[in-house]
């Protein structure tokens, strides 16, 4: 008997509201998707529906579509259908207070004051989106080359622009030539031995 390996099919669709309600096709893989698409797709999950105060209020509403494990009504879905899931995010974002450490009983920070933030509970949908987007390099450089640079003050417009880019790496990763617990031998370097 040979077992057949399944994968999750993730919708093709424009938006996530189009991957719930009718997608154009399922794919599991990125070429598969582009072709059914005719076009360049893009993996993405995102939000989708509205927000639910409980979790149980969401496995509700979305019931034979999720996983649900309660006592009673334990649904199970088939690997393939597995592009949705629940995300508990903070209803409204907020800053937390400035802390001073405190040092005492063995503890650094002191317990928090303030009640956990409320929060909300959304159906995060994962599918192949339609008309990739082509990464570029953003516009404004990096934070650490813009502080090098002179080292003039930033406005606080500058520095919210810097925050909000994408981090990138300064030069592409070498790919590693020894391990991690290996080293060269000094007096021949083309021998590689065991670190202890």
């Amino acid at each position: 008997m040979i077992a057949t390996m399944t994968a999750i099919l993730y919708p093709v669709a424009a938006n996530a509201e189009q991957a719930l309600a009718a997608p154009l096709a399922r794919a599991s893989r990125e070429r598969e998707a582009a072709a059914l698409a005719g076009e360049p797709v893009s993996f993405v999950s995102e939000a989708a529906g509205p927000r639910f105060a409980t979790r149980e209020a969401a496995l509700d509403a979305y019931a034979g579509r999720l996983e649900d494990e309660r006592p009673g009504r334990t649904a199970s879905l088939p690997p393939e259908d597995r592009f949705l899931r629940l995300a508990q995010t903070v209803a409204k974002p907020r800053l937390p207070p400035a802390v001073a450490p405190t040092y005492q009983d063995g503890r650094r920070w002191p317990a928090p004051k303030t009640p956990p933030p409320p929060t909300v509970w959304r159906l995060m949908v994962s599918y192949w989106r339609i008309g990739a987007v082509v990464a570029s390099r953003p516009e404004t450089p990096q934070a650490r080359q813009a502080r090098r640079r002179g080292r003039q003050s930033l406005d606080s417009e500058a520095v919210r622009a810097l925050v909000q880019q994408p981090l990138q790496a300064v030069k592409p990763q070498q790919p590693l030539d020894i391990g991690l617990f290996e080293t060269r031998l000094p007096e021949s370097p083309h021998i590689i031995v065991p670190d202890e």
